[in-house]
């Protein structure tokens, strides 16, 4: 089976990469070559823009055709235009990585099917247009493109960053914040539930994906599946690290993203909600399994931070405590000011 891979070495691709080339695949990557020592020695590597479309196209119709071409950078619906340009005719299936954010977030049943309605708030740009680019994929499977298959991953984690969705998003300093028994920011009162996937299990179902007929048109879910609120997978973290327990400090989720509109606003958009999943599909036609508890891959990620230095000081983000603090001071105000008000002792 011949592979193009756009990407190739990111969270998921990496072990994506290196589980088609192990089996026999004849695989190629294009990407901008910044991390070219995760790539498996014989697999191909085109190096481009995907973003210069013209270039992209002529780089693509320079390689031929393929049996399966695994899309795991398309953000804007550009970028998806531009691809069905170059791959139309060109590939017989063209798989998209796409994520569970496509959803309706507010008042859904849990736990979500896939045939859930899809209109996520233009306030989060990254649901938006990955919505968008499925509708344009959709509609060119439809018109005789190449067939296709859509993935919809949540969280996915792997060793070399933090496994936890913290309000700030990105970075491992909050990890060291577990580790030093620093107070920790959680939105609302943390209760919203979450899951998290590592990204090996949720690469061996990409690579299923490829070449099986009966993906054709589809779409599936590729999601952890032990749910639990945001207070109870930052306490496992910290026994996994034995840190002591967390001191959680819970700010109103409307407030943190009005105080932080640049570092929070995820959560008003993403992380308050609960993100429970049915995997059933994927089970079925993919082979799906959550082989990688959240205990085990937490210890996993903590021990690669450690082994490889990559733990960031949380001293350096005085923002940080800047925001405890002014938080704990108008909550106290705040708890004085209705003293005496309508019976409040």
């Amino acid at each position: 089976m011949r592979v193009l891979i756009v990407g190739g070495t990111g969270n998921i691709s990496t072990p994506l990469t290196q589980m088609l080339h192990s089996e026999g695949a004849d695989v190629t990557v294009f990407n901008r070559g910044h991390r070219l020592k995760r790539i498996p020695r014989k697999v191909k590597v085109v190096l481009g823009d995907r973003t210069k479309y013209a270039s992209f196209e002529r780089q693509m119709k320079a390689l031929g055709t393929f049996d399966c071409v695994i899309d795991m950078i398309g953000f804007h619906p550009a970028e998806v235009r531009s691809a069905i340009r170059a791959f139309r005719g060109r590939t017989r299936q063209y798989i998209f990585c796409s994520t569970t954010d496509v959803y309706t977030k507010d008042g859904t049943p849990y736990p979500i099917l896939e045939e859930h309605e899809k209109k996520p708030v233009r306030d989060f740009p990254y649901a938006y247009d990955k919505a968008a680019c499925e509708r344009l994929l959709f509609a060119a499977h439809r018109d005789g493109a190449f067939e296709l298959t859509v993935l919809r991953p949540a969280q996915t984690y792997s060793e070399g960053g933090s496994p936890l969705v913290h309000p700030f998003r990105g970075g491992t300093y909050h990890l060291d914040r577990i580790r030093a028994g620093k107070p920790i920011i959680l939105h609302g009162d943390g209760s919203s539930l979450w899951s998290a996937c590592h990204s090996i299990d949720v690469a061996r179902a990409f690579k299923n994906a490829a070449g099986n007929p009966t993906a054709f048109g589809k779409a599936y879910h590729l999601t952890g599946e032990e749910w639990m609120t945001h207070n109870r997978l930052w306490s496992v973290a910290a026994e996994v690290m034995r840190a002591p327990k967390p001191r959680f400090v819970h700010i109103p989720t409307d407030l943190l993203v009005a105080a932080a509109p640049e570092l929070a606003s995820w959560c008003g958009v993403n992380f308050q909600f609960n993100n429970v999943f049915d995997n059933s599909a994927a089970r079925r036609d993919l082979g799906f399994e959550y082989t990688i508890p959240w205990r085990t891959g937490v210890l996993r990620c903590w021990k690669w931070l450690q082994k490889q230095g990559g733990m960031e000081d949380s001293d350096a983000y005085g923002f940080y405590d800047a925001f405890v603090t002014s938080w704990e001071r108008c909550a106290r105000d705040f708890a004085a000011s209705l003293k005496g008000v309508h019976g409040v002792q």
